[in-house]
């Protein structure tokens, strides 16, 4: 299993479950070698099998490496989470750049579709493959807009939601299936990228639950569209959101 954006939050859970549930995992970060090498160290002392890859997901030549060193190193793919995404300090679309869109739309769109493209490449039964899973990482945001605060992000959420099910038509045939998670309101440290650490605790009283979500419900949830009990699921979302 390759997880993108696994140094953290949802994706190092996700890495964490799926390593306890007998898959080899790469670890893939772009930044944060250190917090990915603690992953692998956390995976390997319970004695499964992970490695760590730098690679921006944005970046085509870095998408490919990642691929053809888990190729060499973990063995036939079976399962892939997009994961990685980034979102930038909250404010109104009036006062955001183009910079910031381009940005924001590289890592979480076309990173998502790069990732896709070379699973799909290699575990469609169309190419010789043995078939596998994906799951997308979307965001609640993409059916609430995020007004006020990351409308750039919502809508390149959005995006991975439409790709979800267009993706899941075209490749069911192929022994592929394509799911999605959208996440809410959830304890990790993006927020902190949007300028404000703490906002889990400013609206959890606005979910039903009453309280913010942990990255392991999340990722407990990806989980389960990979595995077998859900072999009749494709191009379908479970939003893990308390309620909101």
């Amino acid at each position: 299993m390759i997880v993108t954006g696994a140094s953290r939050g949802i994706g190092a859970a996700t890495a964490r479950l799926a390593a306890s549930r007998g898959y080899a995992v790469c670890v893939n970060y772009r930044n944060n070698a250190e917090a990915a090498e603690a992953v692998v160290a956390e995976i390997a002392g319970s004695g499964s099998r992970a490695i760590a890859v730098q690679g921006d997901v944005a970046v085509e030549s870095d998408v490919l490496r990642l691929f053809e060193t888990v190729d060499d190193a973990l063995g036939p793919l079976t399962a892939l989470v997009n994961n990685a995404g980034i979102l930038e300090h909250h404010m109104r679309l009036v006062d955001m750049t183009v910079d910031r869109f381009q940005r924001v739309f590289e890592t979480n769109i076309t990173g998502s579709f790069l990732c896709a493209r070379e699973a799909v490449r290699r575990m469609s039964t169309r190419n010789g493959g043995r078939g596998g899973a994906i799951v997308n990482v979307s965001s609640m945001a993409a059916r609430l807009g995020a007004p006020d605060e990351y409308v750039d992000y919502a809508a390149s959420k959005g995006a991975i939601d439409t790709m979800t099910v267009g993706l899941a038509k075209e490749v069911a045939a192929e022994g592929i299936r394509v799911n999605a998670v959208r996440p809410g309101v959830i304890y990790t440290d993006i927020h902190a990228s949007g300028g404000e650490p703490d906002r889990v605790e400013r609206v959890k009283d606005m979910v039903p639950m009453k309280r913010g979500g942990q990255p392991e419900e999340v990722a407990a949830a990806i989980l389960w569209l990979i595995s077998e009990e859900a072999s009749y699921s494709t191009g379908t979302f479970i939003d893990v959101s308390g309620g909101r």
